[in-house]
């Protein structure tokens, strides 16, 4: 996950290849209280692993379920609709399908066995209505607090054990604001159906039926069979209880299916298509039916059992009019594919966009017109003209809305549109760590599929020990860009060349081991260790910043045969979102376009300090003498040889760092950077 303030997206021009869904956080959060209320053990697989499951975990343990970790499953030890704990104050962030069915179940459970559970979450839940749920509730005999405004998180529910609850009359709830009103009753209300029937009535048009077709599904697996006439009255069974079905599988995100299958109608204009598994024919989740909305705009899709295959058919796209009721959190992806769209299109049916994480129907419109688009919205509609000019590099803001920064990281695909490629802008996602709430892993996987072009790259050159490789990593960590360590590239080889008794001066065998270097770098957690891979691999983190490493590399990279083998490898790493390399020769001879060029220097007093420290740290002996004086062999040797010579490149920036600690040279490294930025 990029844990940053903004990522940058450069241009993307095709996808290809397979991504790998998270679980639907509509099931996952279903499944857990499901199992939870449920007697016996739920063994629990592909669950979701997000900001929204993880609360709901979080109240399941604070309400005392039994949870345990097996391999990639999870056991929930159920409850078996008795309460352990009867007092406690849970929060539950941003996540609707956490806050709506915990208060009901919660007051129903007050009611009849006792207790009080205080519910809260960050400040826009508490902006996001439940007095629906509360006023359904509250007829039965359920005491509910309202803490802050009446109609709005945070409640406290309130009840004394051998309480009743009022079943005689049918329970009635509103159904045209969210749909996970009706699901939370539908969910707590089988814990009070024992010896009659009970009732629920919708008033009004129920809107996002298949969530709760997923709720129907679901509460069939853990044994209550809720009778439905049409969708305005539903019956729970006198006798029914939760039990658990022993094993359940969450199939993938189909809400997060349609970025991908966006993606594939967009830019799978290949030979191969692009492949999402973990959802398909047979999906018990509503949103599968973006699929039928991406088809009518032009997208050829392919189904099976657990996956989707996509590729463009129609292009540009063909506009699209749409009643979205069915669909609303996969529509916010139809009104960004409307900006590859021949026309106008028009999405009705999304008055609830009002009442999700933010107020999406205003967000929508601000940012696809920050893309130049023309958008008219309305209480229940949005209508989107794809811009008439050159699109605008934008900054989108994402009101901590997971959906914002995914639908909108499509518009980085606007050089794919006829003569839009000359004038193509990178795309910058505000705080793309909201992601967080249900595809903690989303910008990787789109990077993992898609081909960029004008993907940036910020070169740092600079001599042994100036700090190229700490400034490097701090900068790519800063930007969410890849790293190149170009120096390890060549330490790495020298130390293959003395594992295989190759001479290091022996060009032709060298190059030929670098040709097939068995080298991994580490990412993420193991950022800034690297290993030989291999049946005799091994950790060479510390090896490659031993000194007798950094003479072997001094060697073998005045080597042309092996510079021209390793070449291609180093450009290999310019992927997207960016690249930042540093080396000797990153500026001048392997990314000679460069965006950015930085030539970091120091004085060779101050470099054979650091490396002594560096070195003394690790409990490896030095003298700083005899550092300085390596040192500046190096400099020597490296800047006259013949191949590559260390020097910078006529137009890089040079930053002297002597006086200057890491945090200083970030920096002014990052502010040079934002100055060649199209943002304001």
């Amino acid at each position: 996950m990029y844990d940053i303030p903004f990522l940058d997206l450069p241009p993307i021009t095709g996808a290809s290849g397979t991504v790998q869904l998270p679980g639907s956080k509509s099931i996952s959060n279903r499944v857990l209280l499901l199992a939870g209320l449920a007697a016996g053990t739920t063994t629990v697989r592909g669950l979701l692993d997000s900001d929204d499951t993880r609360v709901m975990l979080d109240a399941l343990q604070a309400l005392g379920c039994g949870l345990e970790r097996a391999g990639d499953a999870l056991r929930v030890h159920g409850l078996g609709g008795r309460l352990r704990v009867h007092e406690a104050d849970l929060f539950l962030g941003n996540a609707g399908t956490a806050m709506r069915p915990l208060a009901a179940t919660l007051a129903v459970l007050a009611t009849l066995q006792g207790g009080r559970f205080v519910l809260r979450g960050v400040p826009r839940m508490h902006e996001r209505p439940i007095g629906d749920l509360v006023d359904a509730l509250r007829p039965l005999g359920c005491r509910i607090e309202d803490l802050g405004t009446p109609g709005y998180p945070p409640l406290a529910l309130h009840g004394t054990a051998g309480g009743a609850l009022a079943l005689a009359a049918p329970i009635r709830v509103r159904g045209d604001v969210s749909s996970q009103f009706l699901t939370a009753l539908l969910l707590a209300l089988p814990l009070a159906a024992g010896a009659q029937d009970v009732v629920v009535e919708v008033e009004g048009e129920l809107i996002s039926k298949p969530y709760v077709e997923i709720t129907l599904n679901l509460l069939a697996r853990f044994g209550i069979a809720v009778r439905r006439e049409g969708w305005a009255r539903f019956t729970i069974p006198a006798g029914s209880a939760y039990a658990s079905p022993g094993e359940i599988h969450v199939e993938g995100d189909a809400s997060s299916a349609s970025y991908f299958v966006a993606l594939g109608a967009i830019a799978a204009h290949g030979g191969a298509p692009l492949r999402i598994e973990g959802v398909g024919e047979g999906s018990i989740q509503g949103d599968i039916r973006f699929v039928d909305a991406a088809e009518a705009m032009g997208a050829h899709v392919r189904r099976g059992p657990g996956w989707l295959e996509v590729h463009r058919g129609r292009w540009p796209l063909a506009p699209l009019r749409l009643d979205c009721t069915a669909i609303p959190d996969a529509a916010m992806t139809l009104a960004v594919m409307a900006l590859f769209a021949e026309g106008t299109s028009r999405l009705d049916g999304i008055a609830s966009w009002r009442v999700k994480e933010t107020d999406r129907i205003a967000a929508m419109a601000a940012e696809l017109g920050k893309l130049g688009a023309t958008v008219v919205a309305g209480d229940d509609f949005i209508e989107v003209t794809p811009p008439a000019g050159a699109w605008r590099a934008a900054a989108i803001h994402t009101y901590d809305d997971h959906r914002m920064a995914m639908c909108l990281s499509l518009a980085a695909c606007h050089a794919l549109l006829p003569g839009r490629a000359a004038d193509a802008q990178p795309v910058r996602i505000l705080d793309p760590k909201c992601v967080a709430k249900t595809f903690p892993d989303y910008f990787e996987a789109l990077f993992d599929v898609v081909e960029a072009t004008a993907v940036p790259v910020i070169a740092i050159d600079g001599p042994t020990a100036s700090g190229k490789g700490t400034l490097a990593a701090a900068v790519a960590t800063a930007l969410g860009y890849g790293l190149l360590d170009s120096g390890a590239l060549y330490r790495a080889t020298g130390l293959a060349a003395v594992d295989a008794g190759v001479s290091p001066d022996d060009e032709a065998a060298v190059a030929a081991l670098a040709a097939r270097l068995p080298l991994r770098f580490g990412h993420g957690a193991e950022a800034g260790r690297t290993w030989f891979t291999g049946p005799h691999g091994r950790e060479i983190t510390d090896e490659l910043r031993l000194e007798s490493t950094g003479l072997l590399a001094s060697r073998v990279s005045a080597l042309p045969a092996v510079r021209a083998a390793l070449h291609g490898l180093q450009l290999s790493f310019r992927r997207a979102p960016g690249l930042v390399a540093d080396g000797r020769d990153m500026g001048t001879v392997v990314f000679p376009d460069a965006a950015l060029k930085v030539f970091l220097t120091a004085s060779a007093a101050t470099r054979a300090e650091r490396r002594h420290k560096q070195l003394i740290s690790k409990g490896i002996p030095a003298s700083i003498t005899a550092l300085r004086a390596d040192l500046e062999a190096r400099d020597r040797r490296d800047s006259s040889r013949a191949v590559a010579p260390l020097k910078p490149a006529e137009d890089a920036l040079e930053l002297d760092n002597s006086q200057l600690d890491i945090d200083q040279s970030v920096r002014q490294v990052l502010a040079w950077w934002q100055a060649r930025r199209p943002f304001d």
